[in-house]
């Protein structure tokens, strides 16, 4: 519905122009315009007129550099408005919405690019040269329940998983006060030999304004970021908080890509016949997971002693997954749905609902 707004608004602006066009030539009578247009401004009235219908089919087609000729449009617009300031002064309101609209398309267009630059460098540490089939016997030294949930899950006699690209869409909460649900998509991004993520998450609040986030592991350190708009950043946090937290992320999400368990900087250690504890050692950051299956194979929940907060005085809370429904996707039960919840003194917090849409392996895709 924005979109279709701001669509009329950069048209109709365009359309204005084009009466200085028709007032220089003598065309028509303007009688909104009363300053004297010569033909050579009436060429540029007629300039900013096509670029601003140029903007607007091409945000209509989604080129990614629409911004830029509206910026354009902007700058020629204004400098007629400061010309003709008597007759057009208005215009310079319209002015300013395209030019925050610009702005945060280039915010959101340079996040992207950043974002792009490091999927891509996730995905160079992959070497799909060196796959290998899942036998019975690769399961040997695990845990019984670990094994009984490698082979339910499918993995057994496919080829080992190097890369992952998945889509979430997904309903959260920042706060426990919070009563309705925002809705969000996310991507995500797995390297699995050299183990690193990136999740890219995109939130509406309000209804309008668009929060962005990222939460990116890699060479054992994790970084996470959120941004207004785009452009203007509410968090930005890194340290060895961040890090711990990013590895036990990593860890509880191999259930989507179960093969995983089978890397080597991850260590087995049964606790009874249906559970499990993983611990990551991975360029000298250590975390663990607590892995709960039920009798046919298939992952219930996964728990944690995380961090939630990256301040000095914080503590690891009591960190809890628990998975809604298990579904086969591209040949593996993975769980598709699941809810997390901080368990915390003042009472559980669930805050993040999310379900996986399209998952793919050892492909370099982007969402």
């Amino acid at each position: 519905m924005l979109k279709i707004v701001f669509l009329i608004l950069i048209s109709f602006h365009g359309l204005i122009h084009l009466m200085g066009f028709v007032k220089a030539f003598r065309l028509s009578e303007i009688n909104q315009l009363n300053l004297h247009i010569s033909k050579p401004w009436g060429i540029v009235w007629l300039l900013a007129f096509v670029v601003f219908i140029v903007s607007a089919f091409l945000i209509i087609v989604k080129y990614e550099y629409w911004w830029l000729a509206a910026f354009t449009g902007v700058f020629i617009s204004q400098l007629l408005i400061i010309i003709y300031w008597q007759d057009a002064k208005f215009g310079t309101i319209i002015n300013v919405i395209i030019l925050i609209a610009v702005i945060t398309a280039f915010g959101e267009w340079n996040f992207n690019k950043q974002i792009d630059r490091e999927i891509k460098s996730i995905f160079q540490t992959v070497n799909l040269n060196e796959r290998k089939i899942i036998t019975p016997q690769m399961l040997s030294a695990l845990p019984n329940p670990v094994k009984n949930w490698l082979k339910n899950s499918g993995v057994v006699g496919r080829e080992d998983i190097h890369s992952v690209s998945l889509k979430q869409k997904g309903w959260m909460k920042t706060s426990p006060n919070q009563k309705e649900w925002n809705e969000t998509i996310a991507e995500q991004y797995f390297a699995i030999d050299k183990p690193s993520f990136l999740w890219h998450v995109k939130m509406k609040l309000f209804s309008l304004i668009e929060t962005q986030g990222v939460d990116h592991f890699s060479d054992g350190k994790g970084q996470m970021q959120i941004r207004l708009l785009s452009l203007i950043p509410i968090v930005n946090s890194s340290g060895t908080k961040i890090d711990e937290g990013a590895l036990q992320r990593y860890l509880a999400e191999i259930v989507w890509f179960p093969s995983a368990a089978l890397s080597p900087y991850i260590k087995w250690e049964p606790l009874d016949s249906n559970s499990a504890k993983a611990t990551m050692n991975y360029k000298g950051t250590v975390g663990s997971v607590i892995f709960y299956f039920n009798g046919r194979g298939e992952v219930l929940k996964l728990f944690a002693n995380r961090y939630k907060e990256n301040t000095d005085n914080a503590k690891r809370e009591k960190w809890l997954i628990t998975i809604k429904e298990i579904k086969e996707l591209n040949g593996i039960k993975i769980p598709a749905k699941s809810e997390i919840t901080w368990q915390l003194s003042s009472g559980p917090f669930t805050w993040y609902k999310v379900e996986i849409e399209n998952i793919k392996y050892n492909t370099f895709v982007r969402f």
